[in-house]
C-alpha cells in the first residue's frame, strides 16, 4: 500500500460575502480534489485539540499520527530538529522571527518576507550583540530563526512564560502582547534591545530605501524542549518521506524517521515550486510506501488577508500537487490519499482558528460518500467528524476498509 498525505496549510476558511457566501476552497476551481471527493469520502477533523493554541506545529503533528497531548513540546524543538541544532536536557529553544515594528505596533510578522541571505546577516548580527555562552541564535529560512537558552536555572521559568505568535497580532499594539510569566522581563528586554541593534543596520537601510519592510526587531515565541518521537518504522514498519519548505514540518518528519526531501524553488510562499514538490513525491514513492507533502502558500495568504492569493494558492495546490500526483500514480491500485489542511486560517481573521477542518480520503477500501465537490459545507454535511485527527493516519495505514 502506498499512502500519500497532502497538506494545504491554512486552506480552510469561513463563508465570505464577496464569494457569494462560499469559502475560498468552495469558490476555487479544484477539479482534482472534487474528483477525489466524489470517488472517496469527506468529513471534518479536529486537528487542534481542546486547550492547544491553533498552530501548524500542533496540526501537522496530529496529521502525522502523533497525539499532541502525548508528544507536543513546542514549535521550537521541531524546527531545531531539521536545522541540526543540538539541544541538551533543559535547553529551551524559541522560534525567533524577524519582524517589522513601527513604534509600539507590530506591522509585519515576516519583515516583508525578507530573503534568507538578508535575514542571515541580521540574525548573525543579533547573535554577536546579544548572544552569550547561555544564549545562541541560529539563522533559518527567510524570517524564521531560532534562539536557544542553555541555562538550566531558567528552564522552568521560560517554559511557564506565555508568548504570542507574531502572525496573530499584526497591526496590534506590541506592549499589550508582550510575553507574560516568570521569564517575561528577560524576553522583553532582549526583544526591545534588538530594535536598537537592527534599526540602523545597512541591510535594513537598503530595504527601507527600496520601500520594503525592514527586519528591525526579533520576536521570541513557540518555546519548547528537546523532543523524541517513535518513528514510522517502529510504529508501522514503514519508511517514508516529507516534502515541505518550512523547518517545523521537515523537523517533525525527521523526528518521525522520514526522509526529508528538499525541493529547489520551494519557498514557503506564493511562488513555491508546486510542480517540483509533486514530482519529488512521485519519485519518492518508488522507494518508500509513504509520503507527506506540505504546502504553505494558502496559510500565508490567510495571514496577509489576501483573498485573491488564497484562492489562487488553493487552485495551484489542486492543479499542480493533487492533480499532478493523481496523474502520476495512474492506475496504481494499492494507494490511499489524504487531503487535509492543518487548521483554518480565515482571511477575515488573518490568524489561525481551532475549528475542525475539512478533509478527504480516497483509494483502496474507502467507500464513496456521494458528494459532488470538496469543501467545508460538504464536509460538515457528511456527518463524519473525527474528534482526534491523529487517529486518521493510523486508520489509513492499518485498516482494510474505511
Amino acid at each position: 500500500m502506498k499512502t500519500i498525505v497532502l497538506v494545504c496549510d491554512g486552506m480552510g476558511d469561513y463563508p465570505i460575502e464577496q464569494l457569494g457566501g462560499r469559502t475560498p476552497l468552495e469558490a476555487a476551481k479544484t477539479p482534482a480534489m472534487d474528483r477525489l471527493a466524489q470517488e472517496g469520502k469527506v468529513g471534518l477533523a479536529r486537528t487542534i485539540p481542546s486547550g492547544f493554541v491553533p498552530a501548524s506545529d500542533v496540526g501537522n503533528m496530529a496529521i502525522l499520527g502523533y497525539d499532541p497531548h502525548k508528544y507536543y513540546s513546542g514549535r521550537g524543538p521541531l524546527e531545531a530538529a531539521n536545522m541540526g541544532v543540538e539541544l541538551g536536557n533543559g535547553d529551551v529553544v524559541f522560534r525567533c522571527n524577524l519582524v517589522t515594528s513601527d513604534g509600539d505596533r507590530l506591522m509585519d510578522y515576516s519583515a516583508g518576507h525578507i530573503t534568507s541571505e538578508e535575514a542571515t546577516t541580521l540574525i548573525r548580527h543579533v547573535g554577536r550583540e546579544l548572544g552569550s555562552g547561555t544564549l545562541n541564535f541560529y539563522p533559518g529560512i527567510q524570517y524564521r530563526h531560532l534562539a536557544v537558552f542553555r541555562d538550566l536555572a531558567l528552564t522552568g521559568d521560560l517554559l511557564k512564560t506565555t508568548c504570542q505568535p507574531p502572525h496573530d497580532i499584526m497591526g496590534w499594539t506590541i506592549s499589550e502582547h508582550w510575553p507574560k510569566g516568570p521569564a517575561a522581563e528577560r524576553l522583553i528586554a532582549l526583544m526591545e534591545t534588538s530594535r536598537s541593534i537592527l534599526s540602523g543596520h545597512e541591510v535594513n537601510q537598503v530595504r527601507i530605501d527600496l520601500k520594503e519592510n525592514p527586519g528591525n526587531m526579533i520576536w521570541l515565541w513557540g518555546q519548547g524542549t528537546k523532543l523524541q518521537l517513535p518513528t514510522f518504522r517502529e510504529r508501522w514498519n514503514l519508511t517514508g518521506s516529507v516534502i515541505s519548505a518550512v523547518d517545523l514540518v521537515k523537523g517533525a518528519g525527521r523526528l518521525a524517521g522520514l526522509e526529508v526531501i528538499n525541493v529547489r524553488g520551494a519557498t514557503g510562499y506564493y511562488d513555491t515550486n508546486y510542480a517540483g514538490k509533486a514530482e519529488a513525491a512521485l519519485k519518492s514513492l518508488k522507494k518508500h510506501d509513504f509520503v507527506f507533502v506540505h504546502v504553505e502558500a494558502a496559510d500565508e495568504a490567510g495571514h496577509n488577508g489576501d483573498l485573491r492569493q488564497k484562492v489562487s494558492a488553493i487552485e495551484n495546490f489542486d492543479r499542480l500537487i493533487v492533480g499532478g500526483i493523481v496523474k502520476g500514480i495512474g492506475t496504481l491500485k494499492n494507494v490511499r490519499i489524504l487531503v487535509i489542511p492543518d487548521h483554518l486560517t480565515p482571511v477575515a481573521k488573518r490568524s489561525h482558528v481551532a475549528d475542525p477542518v475539512p478533509f478527504l480520503v480516497w483509494g483502496k477500501g474507502i467507500s464513496p460518500s456521494a458528494v459532488k465537490s470538496f469543501g467545508e459545507t460538504q464536509a460538515k454535511a457528511s456527518g463524519w467528524l473525527v474528534e482526534e485527527a491523529h487517529q486518521i493516519l493510523p486508520r489509513l495505514l492499518t485498516e482494510p476498509a474505511i
